[in-house]
């Protein structure tokens, strides 16, 4: 039990990520629409549907390689798979800062934040 903590946030971060691609294929429609009022007054707003497609693919990437890489950590301490599904996690994580910052829904980005730090420390400890 070596790694436990990393395998926790590994976990933590297939939980979250996972979860949201799922609401977002199940609502789709209601997530489009909130989504393109949301970036009605920015240059993303004819790029919402692609945009979400990109995040949906993001999101299930790395809550897959989140899961791999806890097993693999618990299987035989290897790290490669967990590392990717962090990095992974940090791009999606940034990919949604950017459009938070872009619309200066600042609550929301700083919301992304307490994300962000648990998938980094995840970085640091299996890189």
């Amino acid at each position: 039990m070596n790694n436990i903590a990393s395998i926790l946030i590994l976990l933590f971060l297939a939980l979250t990520f996972i979860h949201s691609a799922y609401e977002k294929l199940f609502d789709w429609q209601e997530n489009v629409d909130f989504l393109k009022e949301h970036f009605a007054k920015t240059r993303l707003k004819n790029w919402v549907n692609l945009a979400l497609v990109y995040l949906v693919i993001l999101e299930l990437v790395s809550g897959i390689l989140s899961i791999v890489g806890s097993i693999e950590l618990l299987v035989n301490n290897g790290r490669t798979f967990g590392l990717y599904g962090a990095i992974f996690s940090c791009i999606t994580l940034l990919m949604m800062l950017f459009g938070q910052r872009l619309v200066k829904d600042y609550d929301g980005a700083r919301t992304i934040v307490i994300y962000f730090i648990p998938a980094v420390m995840a970085v640091y400890w299996l890189n």
